[in-house]
């Protein structure tokens, strides 16, 4: 049993280490792609008084099955040394598609 998982360890890595297992497909994201026409203006929301150790995430519009759909803002856990960039629609080749928001020093 122990061999059988160490060998399979190392064919993971192996594959990994080859760029054989990108790292798109090993996670994979919900990350509306394509859309034709732009998503409505973001609504207003309510800025709350801060929160120690918490950073506010604003509400944005996802992209779900065609249409586009509202997540209200949310507090998340401040990252020390780091900033919150918040997700964005972006006009690409083929449609509009949503840039997840992300930690950035």
């Amino acid at each position: 049993m122990k061999r059988h998982l160490l060998l399979a360890a190392a064919v993971l890595a192996t594959g990994g280490a080859f760029g054989l297992i990108a790292p798109a497909e090993a996670h994979p994201t919900a990350v509306a792609r394509g859309y034709g026409h732009p998503p409505p203006p973001p609504r207003h929301e309510p800025h709350p008084a801060a929160r120690r150790g918490q950073v506010w995430v604003p509400g944005h519009w996802a992209g779900v099955r065609g249409r586009y759909d509202w997540r209200p803002g949310y507090w998340q856990a401040q990252r020390p040394g780091h900033r919150f960039v918040p997700d964005r629609w972006v006009r690409g080749p083929q449609g509009w598609v949503m840039r997840p928001g992300h930690w950035t020093r």
